[in-house]
């Protein structure tokens, strides 16, 4: 089978492993550019799409594009305009392209293909709307579940069994690995970490409730308790924060990673807060690892002592002493490795999809 496949071109030898003792084994993949993907990671505030190839490289810049997550078709016109208009500026044949995978945030039957938060579309799926304007099959998961899948695939959780993986964005989004595999829940709505509530701070989360995690840890409080701080005369290198949340958080990341104190506090007790939602991850579930990805995770090792604090703090020793805080490698860019995963975790569905 291989020499088939190597004689069809889909297969390529890559060189020598090391040796374990005896004659070096000869190594193998897939060739990189037999098929594409299209992958598409949005968010409540912006929207990015781009083509990987079978080793998740990007073969085309990755667009922003805004999209009102309005239960509009204009916004699923947009979306399938703007994925029409990539393929055809790439000059990859769509019959080269085995499907497009697209994250987001809201309650998604992955099955169904349906965002019941957003996008509503009557009569069709979101896939299937798509779909009749791409041309090409449509996945989509919950972004949080898609970086999870990321992470289990290529990242800090491959080759766990049981892990954590939180999302740090304009919420905070939870992944979990459970036995090897990602885990949904009885009707696939598992993981909504952001809205525990941990606080009674009397604010209103975004899901009508008061005092989630989210209302004293995401991206978005971060930014306006930044705002807030430096309004109050605050010393910072930070002058002014971006009313756009995507450079407000990223200015504040970056302040934070080059040792400007009012970030590092304003992260530090954001990671505390996730911790404190982690210690009830650890009670519960029991994980070998719990990994802080996502876009927040840029900011590195700055999220690991607050967190790890917390930890300390709101856990029995016995059930956190073998649960370890990794920060990924694959970062912001996650989503839209976990988006490409999704179309080959489906890929037998890829050619009878569009029947």
């Amino acid at each position: 089978m291989l020499n088939e496949l190597i004689s069809e071109g889909a297969v390529l030898e890559t060189g020598l492993a090391p040796s374990t003792g005896g004659r070096r084994p000869l190594m193998y993949a897939i060739k990189p550019d037999i098929s594409y993907v299209v992958s598409v990671a949005m968010d409540q505030f912006v929207s990015r799409i781009a083509i990987l190839d079978m080793h998740n490289r990007l073969v085309t810049p990755v667009v922003k594009f805004d999209l009102p997550l309005a239960n509009t078709h204009d916004a699923l016109d947009q979306l399938s305009g703007k994925i029409n208009e990539l393929v055809e500026e790439s000059g990859i044949d769509k019959n080269s392209i085995s499907g497009v995978g697209i994250g987001m945030p809201g309650f998604i039957d992955i099955q169904k293909g349906v965002n019941y938060s957003f996008f509503e579309t009557k009569q069709k799926s979101i896939t299937e709307y798509i779909e009749e304007r791409v041309d090409m099959a449509v996945f989509i998961d919950n972004d949080s579940s898609l970086i999870a899948l990321a992470e289990l695939r290529f990242g800090a959780a491959r080759n766990k069994r049981n892990a954590m993986v939180i999302n740090i964005g304009w919420g905070i989004g939870l992944g979990l690995i459970l036995n090897a595999g990602l885990f949904r829940g009885n009707n696939g709505f598992a993981g909504e970490f952001s809205h525990i509530p941990l606080f009674s701070n009397g604010k209103i989360c975004s899901c009508g409730k008061t005092g989630c995690l989210e209302t004293e840890a995401s991206l978005a409080v971060v930014a306006e308790k930044a705002e807030a701080g430096l309004n109050t005369g605050k010393i910072s290198i930070l002058k002014k924060i971006p009313e756009n949340y995507e450079q407000a958080s990223d200015a504040i990341i970056n302040a934070a990673t080059r040792g400007d104190k009012f970030s590092i506090e304003l992260l530090s007790e954001a990671g505390y807060n996730i911790g404190r939602g982690a210690a009830i991850l650890i009670h519960i579930l029991n994980p070998e690892v719990i990994i802080l990805s996502g876009r927040g995770s840029s900011a590195g090792k700055v999220w690991q002592a607050p967190v790890q604090q917390a930890i300390n703090e709101h856990c029995i020793p016995r059930l956190a002493d073998k649960t370890f805080i990794e920060i990924s490698s694959l970062g912001h860019q996650a989503e839209l490795i976990g988006a490409a995963a999704l179309v080959m975790e489906n890929y037998e569905k890829t050619e009878t999809k569009l029947k």
